[in-house]
């Protein structure tokens, strides 16, 4: 797999969508979780959504349940979590493993091509943040104690590219 657009994922709603279906947008993917410190990221995350999807940005969350059993809820509790608590328009995908040998195929590619600190491959925690580019090639890895506000000039910088 060389791209992004070389993978799929299934929907919040169980629908399976080619991640080429955002060929030419800025990505910005994100494993949360619902009971989690890093949960009011959520809100920025919208903001992103809002200040930036007119222009190409498409946030995309993907909730995991791998860390401190954060997000035990099933796909449609989350979904309703997330509109309720946060207002969340941005797609969100069914919950999936990010590590271990369940991970989901994208992961294992986003974690390959933009290593952690010190070349980790696996996430550590909720809220890891990857930026991808137009071309479906990753620009960037985030910590979790990235807050959405602190990536605007990156996510600027790739809608302008």
């Amino acid at each position: 797999m060389s791209t992004i657009y070389d993978f799929e994922a299934l929907q919040i709603n169980g629908k399976s969508v080619p991640l080429s279906k955002f060929k030419g947008k800025v990505l910005l993917i994100v494993n949360t979780a619902s009971a989690c410190g890093f949960t009011p990221q959520f809100g920025g995350l919208e903001a992103l959504h809002k200040q930036y999807g007119k222009k190409g940005l498409v946030v995309l969350g993907f909730p995991c349940n791998q860390f401190g059993a954060q997000d035990a809820g099933s796909n449609s509790e989350i979904a309703e979590f997330c509109q309720v608590n946060y207002g969340v328009s941005f797609p969100m995908m069914a919950k999936i493993d990010v590590n271990g040998a369940n991970a989901h195929p994208l992961y294992h590619w986003l974690s390959g091509e933009a290593p952690g600190l010190l070349g980790s491959k696996s996430i550590k925690w909720n809220f890891t943040k990857f930026l991808v580019a137009k071309d479906g090639k990753v620009i960037k890895r985030y910590a979790p104690t990235d807050a959405p506000a602190s990536l605007t000039q990156d996510i600027e910088a790739a809608l302008a590219a």
